[in-house]
């Protein structure tokens, strides 16, 4: 069977419409149609099946589009010993991310990386969009997730975890809790609170505060920016739940952090591949540029 058509059935089953394939390979949907035709001819089996106006994979299809993926990895490995032996990760990565993690750790990545290799980068809200599904259009995809909450679980992606943001309770200065070692539930009811829009995974952090407190909060502002909702807290507008590596925090005099008690209040931030994308060279010098930086601010927040 020919490599280049496995890999068309293999983003019919990622991308789920021929329309989808076209546009991401650059052809007409009728020429991925025929291609897909000639790959059931090669392999002797139905692949696809009408389903409305559209295709969809048969179980033989999706099981031919899981071995393309294990060719696909295959061919990336072998590319990938042959840049090993060249000693020299070069050509170009393109990566997305949200926004407080691209402010947080890409400077310090591309500032680590050679002149021949190019990271192209480029943010998504990541609220709004499902960012596991990035990794058809991107090598790299940092997407992150409240514990217990994986997006990713059962795609079948390479996952490099990153690390483990804690959120805490950020208070305008001279605030009466801002001496407190740290502040449970119960310390937070009667606060007025600046929130995130509903649905946003942080909501699920202040719904479990409520819970353990046993009442309602006060949700003086809702909004999806972070940056907007420490500007509201650092003009004394309400208290909010802030990522403690990317907050205002670390500029004394603009935000107090506290460590939130009593309930689990914590981001996982991770880079997503496919899996034959995550064996080229570059890619991985670009995956451990990541892992590098995030230790190194992980360790500047810890140290004394």
């Amino acid at each position: 069977m020919d490599v280049q058509r496995l890999e068309l059935l293999r983003e019919l089953a990622d991308r789920g419409s021929v329309t989808a394939v076209a546009l991401a390979t650059h052809r007409t949907p009728s020429a991925v149609s025929q291609q897909l035709k000639v790959l059931e001819r090669e392999a002797g089996l139905p692949l696809t099946q009408r389903q409305g106006r559209g295709l969809v994979l048969t179980d033989a299809g999706r099981a031919l589009a899981r071995s393309a993926t294990d060719v696909a990895v295959s061919l990336a490995k072998a590319t990938a010993l042959w840049d090993e032996f060249r000693n020299h990760a070069s050509g170009e990565v393109s990566l997305v991310t949200f926004p407080t993690a691209g402010q947080m750790l890409l400077p310090g990545v591309i500032k680590q990386l050679g002149a021949d290799l190019v990271l192209n980068c480029a943010d998504e809200d990541p609220e709004l969009s499902d960012f596991p599904a990035f990794t058809a259009e991107y090598d790299i995809v940092l997407a992150h997730s409240m514990s217990g909450q994986l997006s990713w679980a059962g795609r079948g992606l390479s996952v490099v975890p990153l690390m483990t943001e804690p959120l805490d309770v950020g208070l305008p200065v001279g605030h009466p809790l801002a001496d407190r070692a740290w502040v449970g539930p119960r310390d937070l009811v009667g606060e007025t609170w600046i929130g995130v829009t509903d649905g946003y995974p942080f909501e699920r952090i202040l719904h479990a505060i409520e819970q353990e407190a046993g009442s309602r909060l006060s949700m003086s502002q809702r909004f999806a920016d972070l940056a907007l909702i420490e500007s509201f807290v650092i003009a004394g507008l309400g208290i909010a739940l802030v990522p403690r590596y990317t907050s205002g925090g670390g500029q004394p005099g603009r935000v107090v952090l506290k460590p939130l008690r009593g309930v689990e209040s914590e981001r996982q931030i991770v880079a997503l591949m496919r899996p034959d994308r995550a064996e080229r060279l570059a890619v991985r010098t670009v995956v451990e540029a990541l892992r590098a930086e995030a230790a190194r601010v992980q360790q500047a927040h810890t140290a004394p």
